[in-house]
């Protein structure tokens, strides 16, 4: 179904927009400085000072310049957690909002997970578990160790981001608005996924996306919670309390963990390519 959305933006707004999309530019009508043809939209930038989108996916691409937009439900919303700590697996999670959840979602409080306290995750992300239907994907460290191999961090996420949507889209039909709290240009993103088998297509990028967008802030809860009931296997495991993140609590834990298990072990519990291993080069055995 075709949409229309005219906004009045700013001058940088409309360079920045003109910017993205300049390669799909095409002629402008009358009384109009330029237009331009995305996919599934057609963007027309009047000499009046309004902009008009429209078309299927009309609100994908106002969404960064129209506060409304940032409200539209339906929505589908992913992120991931993990990727700055050397300790424990990638989680990433893509979750379907509709108007009835979104309600849900706001009693609860639910933000960005990393502006919760994780006491607080536990408590809310097994009830936002069973109300929205979501895909989770968990990378162990084995696995991701041995992926990293021939995949940087960001194609190892954009691979996940993309499965986590097709296993979701397999359950129900998506929201034509999707979103991903960005980690990597849009064109680099599609670059990462092009050998996938299947691909989902017309997602909205945007930083801090978390913060704005409902069903990314409840998936980075859900991934959240998955990385955190992670982290307490691993602890009952070997009778150590892992530490989160990768600064020098993260080194000190390393090198009593290798201490007591041995360097090899580290593999199944660590991101080996991580420049905390650096300093625990003196415990390999080769």
């Amino acid at each position: 179904m075709s949409t229309t959305i005219t906004l009045k933006l700013t001058p940088e707004q409309e360079e920045k927009l003109f910017t993205a999309f300049r390669e799909t530019q095409t002629r402008a009508p009358a009384y109009a400085r330029w237009q331009l043809r995305p996919e599934n939209c057609v963007i027309t930038c009047y000499e009046s000072g309004k902009t008009v989108f429209q078309g299927k996916d009309a609100a994908v691409y106002a969404a960064p310049f129209d506060h409304a937009a940032k409200d539209l439900v339906p929505q589908a919303g992913s992120d991931e957690v993990g990727t700055g700590d050397y300790f424990g697996p990638v989680c990433v999670c893509a979750a379907i909002v509709t108007r009835e959840t979104a309600s849900l979602l706001e009693d609860l409080g639910i933000r960005d997970s990393k502006a919760l306290t994780d006491a607080h995750i536990r408590t809310v992300a097994p009830k936002i578990s069973e109300a929205l239907p979501h895909s989770l994907l968990i990378l162990d460290n084995s696995r991701y160790n041995e992926v990293h191999k021939n995949n940087n961090m960001n194609a190892i996420k954009a691979k996940m981001h993309n499965q986590a949507y097709v296993n979701l889209a397999r359950r129900m039909p998506l929201p034509d608005f999707r979103v991903i709290d960005q980690f990597t240009p849009e064109p680099l993103y599609y670059r990462y996924i092009q050998n996938e088998p299947k691909i989902i297509g017309g997602i909205h990028f945007e930083t801090k996306a978390e913060d704005k967008y409902i069903a990314v802030g409840a998936a980075s809860v859900i991934a959240r919670y998955a990385f955190l009931r992670s982290i307490d296997a691993m602890n009952e495991k070997y009778g150590m309390e892992f530490q989160k993140g990768a600064g020098k609590d993260a080194d000190r834990f390393a090198e009593a963990f290798v201490q007591k298990y041995g360097f090899s072990e580290l593999y199944k519990v660590a991101k080996m390519h991580f420049k905390n291993t650096e300093n625990l080069e003196k415990y390999r055995k080769d």
